[in-house]
């Protein structure tokens, strides 16, 4: 699996709030059209009031990498260049381990991947 993570400015809370309201039905098209597409969210900081959070998931580099040719990230790229984006910061992870953050019964771990 990839996660991708990003911060995303803006010029002002206004703008970022509004690009957090117009993207959201961009956000479910990507969840419901794209293959390979886990989880894909674009949320608005509580602690930055011009910054969006974003969190995405895919089953593969393949599926991440088509979504670059889909008409949905174009029209979020357009959406978020039109409302004020200042800067972003994106990275993605190649996930080859995974393992619950809690024991079975909810209990806090001491380690990790050991």
């Amino acid at each position: 699996m990839i996660i991708v993570v990003a911060k995303i400015s803006f010029h002002s809370q206004q703008d970022r709030d509004l690009a957090v309201e117009r993207s959201a039905p961009i956000q479910q098209a990507t969840r419901d059209q794209e293959p390979g597409c886990l989880d894909y969210c674009f949320a608005a900081d509580p602690c930055a009031p011009t910054v969006i959070q974003v969190y995405e998931l895919w089953q593969d580099s393949a599926s991440l990498a088509a979504h670059f040719d889909h008409p949905n990230y174009q029209a979020m790229v357009e959406l978020l260049s039109g409302l004020g984006f200042v800067d972003s910061i994106n990275r993605a992870y190649l996930t080859e381990r995974d393992e619950p953050v809690y024991g079975e019964n909810g209990e806090k771990k001491t380690a990790f991947f050991e």
